[in-house]
């Protein structure tokens, strides 16, 4: 009988990779000659786990009712019934970094994301910074295709546009994928112009809505429904050929713009009427009951400034256009859930739940544009927003939520979603990179404790691989010497196929979910750096780079254990930590050849 929470793979059977790469299932230990003369029963193979891995887009940390969220996520709130709550789980500030290192396991400096894109700044050009993920990087599903498994991807990809040059899924070890290649879609109702370049189907341009399309005939589109049943149609075109499946959902909701079909844009009608302050307190208490935070846990109080008015501040008039943005954004994280619950639901119809391996997370916290600067700061930083009506989007109030209108809920409500903790999107704080998480293993059927396991997004690549017993590539590259300096450039990469690629830097979870190892994951500290935000994690020691005019524009020095919330700076009472921790930054930096964007101080001073 297999115990709740262990892998039904692990306790039965482990696939090995061979020297030429491909994977074959092993069964228990080789029988010995004579001990082959004795007839056996024939020992069953066990198929390899499954991986269903599902992303949110800027869902905050409290967004889904099992986080404390007034929201209606009954299917997520269930999957931690049959899974766990990791409540301290980090990712990148944002969306496309987060996913090279999702994918790859390496930091992004190294493998194309330096920054969200191609820089606009003096950084383009510069290794590391390409956009895409360039050729030394290595995707998780190259390393599970060539083990067997059946590689899927419907979603947002947002990891290069141009097909022609290698940048879409299909170039990374997918071999069906249903995609928007850029970081949003114009309409999620696929009104788009018909020469638009942002989907892509299995390495070719398409358009829904178009003919020949989904939604070309008529019938409605939404864009996370139609990821929703892609994934389904490609989980059963190759159901019972005794194969796993690696499936990655990378859903762009709630993603602006803000836009849901019924029920759901009329679902919450009402229910933001108190305001953001009165929200933002009922879920730190429901957060506290729950056990997602202690008691005693001080949540960050939200961003000082007069330029996003509280809710008393507003007229009428602005407090209705204001509840009704996160109206509409609660429905869209409603409708996400309803999504996820027919995955699950279908696992369960086709016999495979019991043998898959659930992830869930956000890719980073809240998103809190508009901000200064784009339109001027409507009440409360929401409204019309980037890019606004300068597209001639239909922003009036009966149109919000519905095809053609464009708006943002801005950073008041932002906060509210990142709850309990600082800041939000773009940020090197808790607020941008702490993001909901749960995990249901193979063959678990009762919920286990809340895992407060400090983990990093680079360690779910080396957790797939390690869940599914498929090794990582070894054999250093060839060096490559720069004959200016003597410096192997190829120092620290290991070949795949040929090419010379970076290693999985990030730690395998699987024994800490599975309850074999205790006390931290990580034992050395991991850093970040994003557009001149960055941070260093050294056990409970946090020290954190916020510019301005969102931060003080130097470094800080937080107690993550005792102060999550990231009030009390102890950079004043512990100066040498503080100065040690930037000394080990600037190392990191050097070593994956992240650049400051020269706006800001090369050596950030600490205070």
């Amino acid at each position: 009988m297999n115990k709740p929470g262990s892998t039904v793979f692990s306790q039965l059977v482990r696939m090995t990779v061979v020297s030429s790469g491909i994977a074959a299932m092993a069964g228990f230990s080789s029988l010995s000659s004579s001990a082959a003369e004795t007839p056996k029963a024939p020992v069953k193979q066990v198929k390899s786990p499954n991986i269903l891995y599902i992303v949110a887009d800027d869902l905050g940390y409290s967004d889904i009712g099992a986080f404390g969220s007034e929201i209606n996520t009954p299917n997520l709130d269930q999957l931690v019934k049959n899974g766990r709550i990791l409540t301290n789980f980090h990712t990148s500030p944002v969306s496309a970094v987060t996913r090279s290192m999702m994918y790859s396991g390496a930091d992004h400096h190294l493998v194309g994301e330096g920054s969200m894109g191609t820089p606009r700044d003096e950084r383009k050009g510069l290794p590391g910074y390409e956009g895409y993920l360039n050729g030394h990087a290595l995707c998780v599903a190259q390393l599970l295709q060539d083990a067997g498994y059946h590689t899927y991807i419907s979603g947002k990809w947002h990891l290069g546009l141009d097909i022609a040059k290698g940048q879409s899924p299909d170039a990374w070890g997918f071999e069906q994928s249903y995609v928007a290649l850029n970081g949003f879609v114009k309409d999620h109702f696929g009104h788009e112009a018909k020469d638009s370049k942002n989907w892509a189907h299995n390495g070719k341009y398409v358009q829904p809505g178009q003919p020949g399309q989904p939604g070309g005939d008529g019938t409605p589109f939404y864009d996370e429904d139609f990821y929703t049943q892609q994934i389904i149609q490609d989980i059963d075109m190759n159901k019972g050929d005794g194969k796993p499946f690696l499936a990655f959902v990378t859903y762009t909701s709630p993603h602006w713009p803000l836009q849901v079909p019924e029920p759901y844009l009329s679902k919450y009608r009402g229910k933001y009427d108190v305001g953001y302050e009165v929200i933002r307190e009922r879920r730190l208490k429901r957060m506290k009951q729950l056990g997602i935070i202690p008691a005693n846990f001080k949540a960050n109080p939200g961003v000082p400034s007069k330029e996003y008015p509280r809710w008393s501040e507003l007229t009428p008039e602005q407090q209705k256009v204001e509840a009704r943005y996160m109206e509409i954004y609660a429905g869209m994280v409603e409708n996400l859930d309803y999504n996820i619950g027919l995955l699950i639901q279908h696992l369960k119809d086709i016999g495979e739940y019991n043998n898959t391996f659930i992830v869930f997370h956000s890719d980073n916290g809240a998103e809190a544009s508009p901000r200064l600067g784009t339109q001027g700061p409507p009440p409360g930083g929401g409204g019309g927003g980037f890019p606004g009506g300068a597209r001639g989007n239909d922003n009036s109030f009966d149109n919000l939520g519905k095809s053609g209108s464009w708006v943002q809920y801005g950073l008041r409500w932002a906060e509210v979603s990142a709850a309990p903790f600082r800041l939000f999107k773009m940020f090197t704080t808790e607020g941008g990179i702490s993001v909901p998480m749960i995990v249901h293993l193979p063959g678990q059927v009762k919920e286990l404790p809340m895992l407060d396991t400090y983990a990093y997004i680079t360690d779910m690549a080396p957790t797939l691989l390690d869940l599914a017993g498929v090794a990582q590539p070894g054999q250093p590259a060839p060096a490559s010497i720069d004959t200016s300096t003597g410096v192997n450039k190829n120092a620290g990469m290991v070949l795949y196929k040929g090419r010379d690629v970076y290693p999985m830097s990030g730690l395998s979870m699987l024994e800490v979910l599975e309850g074999k190892k205790d006390g931290p994951l990580h034992t050395t500290p991991v850093a970040d750096e994003y557009d001149g935000e960055g941070f260093l994690q050294d056990g409970p020691w946090k020290a954190v780079l916020v510019q301005q005019p969102f931060g003080p524009g130097y470094w800080q020095l937080y107690n993550t254990n005792a102060d999550k919330g990231e009030l009390n700076n102890l950079a004043s009472q512990d100066p040498a930590r503080l100065k040690k921790m930037i000394e080990e930054w600037q190392a990191y930096m050097k070593k994956i050849g992240g650049v400051m964007p020269a706006r800001y101080d090369v050596v950030p001073r600490a205070d």
